[in-house]
C-alpha cells in the first residue's frame, strides 16, 4: 500500500495523507468524497502517474486523521495550507470529489495567493438550495450527530455489500471499507459541516474553477453543477457522459487540466 505520512496541526491534531505520482510533478491537494479515504484506486493512481502530477490526498478529520469536532467546510483551508507548507509548495492546484468539492472550493476561496486552479467533480450545492434539499441525507443531519450515527451505522454495511457484489475489481468496496475502518466520525462530521453555512463566499473565488459533472449522476445531479456554475466567478462547465464516478478517460482529462 502507498505509505502514509503525517503532519500535526497547531491545535495538536494529526492529519494523515498519501502522496501519488511524480515527485517533481505539478502539486495538487485532493479532497476525497463523503465518505472517503486517503487510499486511492489503482486506476486513478495510474492516471495521476501518466499526467505528471504530484497529488497529495489527505484524510479529512475523522477519516484516519484526528477528529475536529464542530468543523466547518471553511476549516479545510487551514489544513490545506499546512499540508502545502510541509512540502514547500507555495502554489498548487486543488480538486475535490462529491462531498470533497466544497472543501476544495474553500481552499480556492480562502487561499487566493496560493491556489492556482480548482476542479470539482460531482460536487454538491450549498444548503438552502433546491439541489441540496433533493439529497437523501440533509434531513438526517438536521436531527444531529446521535441520529446520524445510528443511521450510518446501518447504511455503511449495506453500501459495502452493494459495492462488494457490484464492482468486479472491488476497488470501490476497498475504498469504502477504508473510509469506515476508523469509524463513522468523518462521515458524520462531513454531513454536519456540509449542512450548515460553509464559512466562505463562492463569489470570493478568483482562480479558474472547472465544474465537472456526469450526465447520468443520480447522487449529485446536474442541478448542483448548474448552481455552482451560476455562483462561482470564472467557473467553466465540463459535462462528461456517465454517473457519479468518472471513468478512466475523464480522470485523465481532470488531471491534465490541473497540470496546465
Amino acid at each position: 500500500m502507498t505509505p502514509t505520512h503525517e503532519v500535526v496541526t497547531a491545535d495538536g491534531r494529526t492529519i494523515r495523507y498519501c502522496l501519488y505520482g511524480d515527485e517533481a510533478g505539478v502539486p495538487v491537494i485532493a479532497h476525497h468524497g463523503t465518505p472517503g479515504t486517503r487510499w486511492e484506486r489503482p486506476d486513478v493512481i495510474t492516471a495521476i502517474e501518466e499526467t505528471g502530477l504530484r497529488v497529495l490526498l489527505h484524510g479529512r478529520p475523522g477519516y484516519g486523521s484526528d477528529r475536529q469536532p464542530g468543523r466547518t467546510v471553511a476549516d479545510a483551508a487551514a489544513d490545506v495550507a499546512l499540508l502545502a507548507d510541509a512540502h514547500g509548495w507555495d502554489h498548487f492546484a486543488v480538486t475535490g470529489f462529491s462531498g470533497g468539492g466544497p472543501h476544495a472550493l474553500a481552499a480556492a476561496a480562502l487561499l487566493p495567493d496560493r491556489v492556482i486552479h480548482c476542479s470539482t467533480v460531482s460536487a454538491i450545492a450549498a444548503p438552502g438550495t433546491t439541489a441540496f434539499a433533493s439529497l437523501d441525507w440533509p434531513a438526517d443531519a438536521r436531527r444531529g450527530e446521535a441520529f446520524l450515527r445510528e443511521q450510518l451505522g446501518r447504511r455503511g454495511p449495506e453500501i459495502l455489500r452493494e459495492f462488494g457484489t457490484d464492482v468486479p475489481d472491488g476497488g470501490r468496496y476497498d475504498r469504502m471499507r477504508a473510509a469506515c475502518v476508523d469509524g463513522l466520525d468523518g462521515w458524520i462530521d462531513d454531513y454536519l459541516a456540509l449542512s450548515k453555512p460553509w464559512g466562505f463566499e463562492l463569489r470570493d473565488i478568483v482562480v479558474p474553477v472547472d465544474v465537472r459533472f456526469g450526465s447520468k449522476d443520480d447522487n449529485s445531479s446536474p442541478a448542483h453543477a448548474e448552481w455552482l456554475l451560476s455562483n462561482i466567478p470564472n467557473a467553466s462547465q465540463h459535462r462528461y457522459e456517465g454517473g457519479h464516478d468518472p471513468d478512466d478517460t475523464t480522470q485523465r482529462e481532470i488531471f491534465a487540466a490541473l497540470r496546465g
